[in-house]
């Protein structure tokens, strides 16, 4: 099965290379991209310059995916991944032992897969996962904030396979002047979003981090996926 994903970037890359890319990003080093070019041309300018979206067809053969939008998963599993490899939290009170719980039990072993699918924590969906980790806004209200703004699924390329099977198709030129104003709207929009539904009364029934590490919680418990 082939794949059409797009790249956004300030260069154009024909050839990506396995082991480049921060080690700090969301799944840690590997080749970020999507399958929604007009998220791709808001990556492309994401510094306030003209950029590329890159075009790749990608066959999916033979390749082990980790998609942690799959119902066997929840939203910690892709959260303790984030902890893992985003190095700056806000402290608190709370933040550094949640931090932890949350590695400690819910952390994948991500080593054996090809490809990992899951959300992209742009700046604003940071600190969405940083206020639930404070204790500041419960799980579930987290698991609507990701999907405010329509920010979909980064696809991550993350071992030489992968690499393998992904080939270069061409590239277009990317308008800052357009996409990096769609792609500010966009973050604006979500915040404002969020900032209405942080505001909203909590329902008695929402879990809280503190809730979810004093009832020592982990995968498989069904009040995580209510």
């Amino acid at each position: 099965m082939s794949v059409r994903l797009y790249h956004g970037s300030e260069v154009i890359v024909e050839s990506p290379e396995f082991g480049k890319g921060a080690r700090h990003n969301d799944y840690g080093k590997g080749f970020y991209c999507t399958e929604n070019p007009e998220l791709a041309r808001e990556w492309a300018c994401a510094k306030q310059k003209n950029g590329y979206v890159n075009i790749y067809d990608m066959d999916m053969t033979g390749l082990s995916v980790l998609n942690l939008n799959d119902s066997q998963y929840n939203i910690l599993n892709w959260l303790a991944i984030l902890a893992d490899n985003r190095t700056y939290w806000q402290n608190g009170s709370i933040a550094e032992d949640a931090k932890d719980y949350i590695k400690t039990h819910f952390l994948l072993d991500i080593s054996g897969y090809d490809v990992i699918i899951g959300y992209r924590a742009d700046d604003s969906y940071f600190s969405f996962a940083q206020d639930f980790v404070a204790g500041v806004i419960s799980l579930e209200k987290l698991s609507e904030a990701m999907r405010l703004g329509k920010l979909g699924e980064q696809i991550v390329l993350k071992s030489p396979k992968a690499f393998d099977q992904i080939e270069f198709v061409g590239c277009e030129n990317v308008d800052a002047d357009i996409y990096y104003t769609r792609k500010m709207e966009r973050e604006r929009d979500a915040r404002r979003e969020y900032r209405k539904r942080k505001r909203e009364k909590a329902d008695i029934h929402e879990l809280y981090i503190i809730d979810i590490m004093r009832e020592e919680m982990t995968n498989g418990d069904a009040r995580l996926s209510r």
